[in-house]
């Protein structure tokens, strides 16, 4: 039998890193809600997690995770980890800037009768648009604000 730690671990390893958008609809159920509140349409639906795979890894085509912890209790499962990739396509209205990136992460899961029903996520968005040159740093903020 297929623990709920195993059933989770397929989305940052197979589905980000693989690739294999075919397993979203193997293990997340049909009435899915993912909740990001870097998004301004929260929660959203199965569909709409494809919609936000796809955009990442054509963004990032060479992603990987790294799940750095995993642990269940019960129906809930956490996931801590770091995904790294390369800036290679378009990414929300900024061209590709060729940059690697490190972003980490944390992700809690619900997982019904062997299937993912809810999922709440929180990464450092920030760090990410810092990386990519859309926000400064606070280093370069800093070195500005001393200057004038």
């Amino acid at each position: 039998m297929t623990t709920n730690k195993e059933i989770v671990r397929r989305d940052p390893e197979e589905i980000w890193t693989e690739g294999n958008l075919d397993a979203i609809d193997e293990i997340f159920a049909t009435d899915f809600v993912l909740h990001d509140p870097s998004s301004a349409d929260e929660p959203q639906d199965r569909d709409d997690y494809r919609e936000y795979v796809e955009t990442y890894r054509e963004a990032f085509p060479d992603v990987e995770y790294e799940v750095e912890t995993a642990v269940a209790e019960g129906a809930t499962v956490v996931v801590r980890y770091t995904a790294r990739g390369t800036h290679e396509g378009e990414f929300m209205g900024l061209d590709p800037t060729g940059e690697h990136v490190s972003v980490s992460g944390m992700e809690m899961y619900r997982v019904d009768d062997g299937k993912i029903t809810e999922m709440w996520t929180s990464y450092d968005a920030l760090g990410l648009f810092q990386e990519l040159g859309l926000i400064p740093s606070v280093e370069e903020l800093g070195e500005e604000w001393n200057t004038n």
